[in-house]
């Protein structure tokens, strides 16, 4: 069995994920980064930080380690789970699954039918609220061995609430051509509208017109999950169709290698 971690050391992981968060807020770095730098806080088996896409009035994942049915379930149905009016209520600090009335968790598809096949015992699942009050998204952490109710992981998770919130709201990340334009030695070492670099690999063969069947067989992937990354790559740009976000890599530099290997930030020229 692990040792068990003093407060302390949750306390100094926690200030870890709160450099993520502003790394990934300022477009240095991904949100991938920030759940890693969770997992120091609370070990977990799964996770997901999502944005809220009001036009589409779905979530979008922009990082995590869920099986596809359960990240299917958390983009497009989870705001009507039964489970999801709690979650969002007033004061709510994070509801913690050990928390949830059992008649809750009965009539929850999301436990029924996601949860509880993947053996989870734990976990939280927090919305996330910009300053302003604007729902933003929503991180969702799960894990196969049930927490103490003392652990201090419960209160460190909600005070990280602020700094999350600011990793997935698309308002306080500054726009492509500002990340690109930014002067000092982290400047090409940032990527494009924070995609991640098999997601720039996808944005580049939209430039050439691609179909996701072709884009899957040269990146050697599934046409399915082409289209997820495309969905991604659409939200994070707040672009439209797959068109437009074509135009903008082409705006960018951006255009498919011959080879195979994911296209890095460094290799595209600040868009004029």
């Amino acid at each position: 069995m692990a040792a068990e971690r003093s407060t302390a050391d949750i306390l100094d992981a926690a200030v870890h994920v709160r450099a993520a968060a502003r790394s990934a807020t300022t477009g240095a770095t991904g949100v991938d980064g920030v759940l890693a730098a969770l997992s120091e806080v609370m070990a977990y088996d799964h996770a997901s930080l999502a944005r809220w896409d009001p036009l589409r009035g779905r979530h979008t994942t922009l990082a995590g380690n869920y099986p596809d049915d359960a990240t299917a379930y958390i983009e497009t149905r989870l705001h009507h789970d039964p489970v999801f009016p709690v979650l969002r209520g007033p004061d709510r600090g994070g509801l913690w699954l050990k928390d949830v009335p059992r008649r809750l968790l009965a009539a929850s598809p999301g436990f029924q039918e996601v949860l509880s096949p993947l053996g989870i015992e734990d976990g939280v699942a927090q919305c996330l609220f910009a300053a302003d009050g604007r729902y933003v998204g929503m991180l969702n952490v799960s894990t196969r061995a049930p927490l103490r109710a003392t652990d201090p992981a419960r209160a460190v998770v909600t005070l990280l609430t602020e700094a999350l919130s600011a990793a997935v709201d698309p308002r306080a990340c500054p726009p492509p051509e500002e990340v690109a334009a930014a002067p000092g030695p982290a400047r090409g070492a940032r990527r494009p509208g924070g995609l991640s670099p098999r997601e720039l690999q996808v944005l580049a063969e939209l430039t050439a017109g691609r179909t996701n069947r072709e884009i899957a067989e040269r990146l050697y992937i599934t046409p399915r999950t082409v289209g997820t990354h495309i969905e991604h790559i659409l939200a994070k740009l707040d672009l439209p169709n797959r068109a437009a976000a074509a135009a903008r890599a082409a705006a960018w530099g951006i255009a498919p290698s011959n080879g195979q290997e994911p296209p890095r930030a460094g290799d595209f020229p600040p868009p004029g």
